[in-house]
């Protein structure tokens, strides 16, 4: 059996998607996908080692991994009308100047809340830990992710979702662009039209299959929130749109990258058209 490493966070909506192939509804033969879940920072900064054959990342990271990893069309994670959220003590008046926890360096929530907030001082923690840091007053305000933006905290509010932050850097119209999958570049390329095909079943089954799929990540505590949560959660980022990137969430891409680039986060402009897996290689190989 060949061993292919897939690499994805802890949080439901990827656990979700790629559980069916853990509990072994979608594969390929001959090969044994071998689940990795970490936290996205960590993921992040595994791609830019190249470590993981496939792995999630911020959309945010892809500029800096290009030449290594091509992107991927499925398992998904866009907002739309929602996203992270910049939160704070109820009542806190926050500085120009204020200590601000994000997830990660290059994830996507970091890039846009550094546009928005250039005088902020940031600082970057796990994201499991950014409620308590911003509760113990260890910082002013931090950015919530995953599930964290459906159970924080009572004694803590919004200051600001990092949607209407996406809305006036993109001028609007577009969905926000979180989390998406890359493919190492080194593996052939018919293996990774292969690999992506089953990823893209994977995401399907478990979307049709959402009802049991989600009684059996419950039963084995896979997941961290509670039963109602999960349905909440996943009606956000493992939905249709999640299956395969559609035209407008690959213009949303395109935008992102954009604005990276005329702000100096990146050195050049890309299209993420050049950059996904040929799929039509095979119709000119075999033509």
């Amino acid at each position: 059996m060949k061993k292919v490493t897939v690499a994805h966070s802890p949080d439901a909506d990827d656990i979700f998607m790629f559980y069916a192939i853990k509990f072994g509804w979608v594969g390929v033969e001959g090969v044994e996908f071998e689940n990795i879940a970490l936290d996205i920072e960590t993921l992040n900064e595994e791609a830019l080692k190249s470590t993981y054959d496939i792995t999630a990342i911020s959309f945010a990271l892809y500029p800096f991994i290009k030449d290594e990893y091509a992107l991927l069309r499925c398992a998904v994670s866009f907002g739309e009308g929602y996203g992270p959220k910049l939160i704070k003590q109820k009542g806190k008046k926050l500085k120009p100047n204020f200590k601000v926890a994000l997830s990660g360096k290059y994830t996507t929530n970091a890039l846009l809340f550094r546009l928005a907030y250039p005088k902020a001082r940031v600082v970057y923690k796990n994201f499991l830990e950014i409620e308590d840091a911003v509760l113990s007053g260890e910082v002013d305000a931090g950015v919530l992710i995953h599930e964290s933006i459906l159970t924080f905290s009572d004694e803590l509010e919004v200051e600001r979702e990092m949607w209407d932050i996406w809305e006036e850097l993109s001028g609007g119209g577009l969905p926000l662009p979180l989390g998406g999958m890359a493919i190492r570049r080194s593996l052939p390329i018919t293996r990774a039209i292969v690999y992506e095909e089953a990823l893209t079943k994977a995401v399907e089954v478990a979307h049709k299959n959402r009802k049991l799929l989600s009684k059996m990540l419950l039963e084995r505590e896979l997941i961290r929130v509670d039963e109602q949560k999960l349905d909440r959660y996943l009606d956000l980022y493992a939905n249709d749109d999640s299956i395969s990137m559609s035209q407008k969430q690959l213009e949303a891409v395109d935008k992102l990258f954009a604005i990276g680039y005329d702000a100096g986060y990146y050195s050049e402009k890309i299209d993420v058209e050049d950059y996904l897996v040929p799929k039509e290689y095979n119709d000119f190989r075999f033509a």
